[in-house]
């Protein structure tokens, strides 16, 4: 089991930076998918980045790739999403999920469902 906590949300204007973090007690022990999500006001939530518990593959959504990096430290639990050159259109609440036993896939960006575990998400609002 796993128990997620996502904290680091918040509002900045368009180009700023925020970094969220994501506590997932119990996700690292073996090897899973950690990743983070975002669901935008009527929008079908979306994967925005994947990473690996034990290994060292990572991956991105195309609006994620060059702006947003994840990235882990196993000794503390934790998974960050550091996100720079924000845009209005990121703003959205962010979620991270674990799915366990599972090495990351690409696709795996466009199932957020086969995820096992969730936090509670943290808001990231960007103004123009």
């Amino acid at each position: 089991q796993s128990q997620i906590a996502e904290s680091g949300g918040g509002s900045v204007q368009a180009g700023g930076s925020l970094r969220l973090s994501c506590l997932a007690s119990g996700a690292f022990e073996d090897q899973n998918c950690i990743g983070w999500f975002r669901e935008a006001p009527g929008k079908e939530r979306e994967g925005v980045a994947l990473i690996e518990t034990q290994e060292f593959d990572s991956y991105y959504s195309d609006s994620a790739k060059g702006r947003f990096t994840i990235s882990r430290e196993k000794e503390k639990n934790r998974v960050y999403l550091q996100m720079n050159n924000l845009k209005p259109e990121d703003t959205a609440v962010y979620y991270c999920a674990v799915e366990m036993q599972r090495n990351c896939y690409t696709h795996l960006l466009n199932r957020w469902r086969e995820f096992d575990y969730w936090g509670q998400g943290t808001q990231v609002t960007v103004s123009a």
